[in-house]
C-alpha cells in the first residue's frame, strides 16, 4: 500500500543527501495522509541510497506500526507532534543542514537577513531549547518554540520545517538552509542588517499572490 507516496519519501531521501543537507543516515522524512490518519516515514538508522519503498514505516499518530519490517525513525515523535499541531501540513522534512545547524549552536534564530524567510510564513525561524534526539520532549519544546512559524532550529542539532507536500517542505529546509548560510557568512566580517517587521509584512503579503498558483504551507 500506498507505493506512491513510499517512492517519493525514497526519491527526496536520495536528493536530502546529495544535495548536502543530512550526511550519512541523519535527517528524516514523512508523509501524512490526513484522510486516512497514517503517516509514512523514513526507516531508522538506514542510509538513504539503501532505502526502498519496502524500507518505509507506515504508522498512526500515535506511533503504532501499521505496514513494515523496519524500525522508523527515532525522531517519529517530532513528526507526529507537528502533525497533531499544524493542521495544514502534511508533510515533515527534518535535516542536520550545516548553516542552520552552526546557528543552532549559537542558540541564534534565522533572522530575516534576506525576504525569502517569508517562505516560512514569518520573519524568523526561533530556536528551541536543547533536548536529547529522538526524545518526546524534544518534539514538544519543538512545537512550542515554532509557533506561527513552519519551521524550527533545535538547540545544537538542525532544524524541522513542515509543508503541505513533501515537495513545499523539502523546498522550505533548502530555502532556510539558504538564508541561515547568508546570516552566517555576513557575521563573520559585521553585524547583518535585518529587514524590520514592517519591511517582511510587506513580503508576506507579497507572497500570497506571486507565481502561478496559491504558495504552500
Amino acid at each position: 500500500m500506498y507505493l506512491e507516496e513510499k517512492k517519493e519519501l525514497v526519491e527526496y531521501g536520495k536528493k536530502m543527501s546529495s544535495e548536502g543537507l543530512s550526511s550519512g543516515t541523519s535527517g528524516n522524512l514523512s508523509i501524512y495522509l490526513k484522510e486516512e490518519e497514517v503517516v509514512l516515514i523514513t526507516p531508522s538508522g538506514i542510509g538513504y541510497f539503501d532505502t526502498t519503498p519496502e524500507d518505509i514505516v507506515v504508522m498512526d499518530l500515535e506511533g503504532n506500526i501499521i505496514e513494515g519490517t523496519r524500525k522508523p525513525s527515532s525522531e517519529w515523535h517530532l513528526h507526529t507532534l507537528f502533525y497533531k499541531n499544524k493542521p495544514e501540513a502534511r508533510a515533515v522534512v527534518h535535516t542536520h543542514s550545516k548553516f542552520c545547524t552552526t546557528l543552532s549552536t549559537l542558540r541564534m534564530p534565522i533572522k530575516a537577513v534576506h525576504y525569502v524567510i517569508a517562505d516560512a510564513g514569518t520573519n524568523e525561524v526561533p530556536c528551541a531549547p536543547y533536548r536529547r534526539y529522538g526524545t518526546e520532549e524534544l518534539a514538544k519544546v519543538a512545537v512550542e518554540s515554532a509557533g506561527e512559524s513552519n519551521a524550527v532550529l533545535l538547540a545544537n542539532h538542525g532544524i524541522v520545517v513542515c509543508g503541505k507536500s513533501l515537495k513545499s517542505a523539502y523546498g522550505l529546509a533548502k530555502g532556510m538552509e539558504y538564508v541561515a548560510e547568508i546570516q552566517v557568512t555576513a557575521m563573520s566580517v559585521g553585524e547583518p542588517v535585518v529587514l524590520s517587521k514592517e519591511e517582511m509584512d510587506e513580503v508576506l503579503e507579497g507572497f500570497k499572490t506571486y507565481g502561478q498558483v496559491k504558495r504552500e504551507l
